[in-house]
């Protein structure tokens, strides 16, 4: 069966959403932000009711967040897509067995996640918008609060240590590795390697007397980095930033690096950061075929490698899930009566099966499978705020790291 493109998906795993919306205990009848309640337990995991009402919100949040609060588009949306309300229901309570499913086994693997843990991974995603009103922005954008943002780091915190408790991790074999190397040669090819130094904005005039001692040969460049870059995670390194098909600069940074060749050193490089020299310290060009990995940069073979070893993870991670969820007590109820995103479905059926392909869900938009989140939920994309490093954008969502690469 389809599985539904749960809007908020694993970005909002974990939500007890009768307490984030504050009805927990509330009787059938009771409204909240428009939307009918009827009480109830849709589900009962190992005897832990999941409340009918957690259902039902959820599912206004994805017709919220998918523009399908009017009747009519969100039955035509449905028979678009091969739903119907009993099956949305059944993904929705699937995902929140799942979660629920997460939090037992933790806890009698005595996990716990720290409320300081997941204030440092809020606080530092919060850092990178000027302004509250920005933060805020990108939390309703994410069709979150910022509590089922909390929930969900939680939950992608715990599931990830449950899964440290498992042997899930494989060395990929050699045969996929170069599979993977053949398929990702063509998207490596024109990538660039760089360093940097970077400057204090209001200090030009040093940056400008570097740059001339770099240029006439006076001063090594990697020395130089080491004893005048502010970019301090990159300076020890000689200012090496890696490879801008393995992350994400700054727009005036890979404009800059996009225009040198091979060995080539820029002039003063502006942004909001401050000042960046940059060098352009290797240039791949992929082989026409390739045979061996040995034919990529080693940091292209690590990165395949661990996609690789990530993947196989969750995935094994996931089937001992489903075997834990065989041997549990889940107990799901049969669907109410009076449910606020029913709809009549015999009234968009048609003749005509041709189908909107812009409108379908795609394998790729499927709920993710419980123990391969991330914490992700909040997006640095189009916020002013970036990295710390002052060379790369700060987009790997739901970390606490450097913002170096994504």
């Amino acid at each position: 069966m389809k599985k539904l493109s749960v809007a908020k998906s694993v970005c909002a795993a974990g939500l007890a959403l009768a307490c984030v919306w504050g009805i927990a205990g509330c009787s059938g009848g009771t409204t909240v932000n428009g939307v009918k309640l009827t009480g109830g337990t849709a589900a009962t995991v190992n005897g832990t009711a999941i409340p009918e009402d957690d259902v039902t919100l959820e599912v206004q949040a994805i017709r919220e967040r998918m523009a399908l609060t009017d009747e009519q588009a969100w039955g035509e949306w449905m028979a678009q897509n091969d739903f119907t309300p009993e099956t949305v229901r059944e993904q929705v309570i699937e995902t929140l067995v799942n979660q629920e499913l997460v939090r037992q086994l933790s806890k009698d693997s005595d996990i716990v996640v720290e409320k300081a843990e997941i204030d440092s991974y809020v606080d530092d995603m919060r850092s990178r918008y000027d302004t509250q009103e920005q933060w805020e922005a990108a939390l309703e954008a994410a069709g979150l609060t910022e509590d089922e943002y909390r929930e969900s780091i939680e939950l992608s915190l715990l599931s990830n240590r449950l899964m440290e408790t498992i042997d899930t991790e494989s060395e990929p074999a050699a045969e996929d590795m170069l599979n993977y190397a053949k398929m990702f040669a063509s998207s490596y090819d024109g990538a660039k390697k760089s360093s940097h130094i970077l400057f204090s904005s209001d200090d030009e005039a040093t940056a400008q007397e570097v740059l001339d001692k770099i240029n006439s040969g006076e001063l090594d460049f990697a020395a130089a980095a080491q004893q005048y870059s502010k970019d301090t995670g990159s300076a020890a390194a000689g200012g090496d930033v890696g490879w801008d098909k393995l992350t994400s600069f700054v727009t005036e940074y890979q404009t800059a690096l996009d225009g040198l060749d091979e060995g080539a050193v820029s002039g003063l490089v502006p942004s909001q950061f401050g000042i960046h020299i940059i060098k352009c310290t290797d240039v791949f060009e992929a082989p026409e075929e390739v045979t061996s990995t040995d034919q990529l940069p080693e940091e292209f073979v690590e990165s395949i490698s661990t996609m690789l070893t990530q993947s196989q993870s969750s995935q094994n991670y996931s089937t001992w899930l489903s075997e834990q969820r065989e041997t549990a007590d889940v107990v799901i109820n049969p669907m109410p009566e009076g449910l606020p995103y029913y709809v009549d479905m015999t009234q968009f059926e048609t003749e005509d099966e041709t189908v909107d392909e812009s409108t379908v869900v795609s394998p790729d938009d499927l709920i993710v499978p419980e123990g391969s989140t991330d914490g992700s939920a909040v997006t640095a994309e189009g916020s002013d705020a970036e990295g710390t490093d002052g060379a790369t954008e700060g987009a790997t969502e739901g970390s606490t790291g450097s913002g170096a690469a994504n």
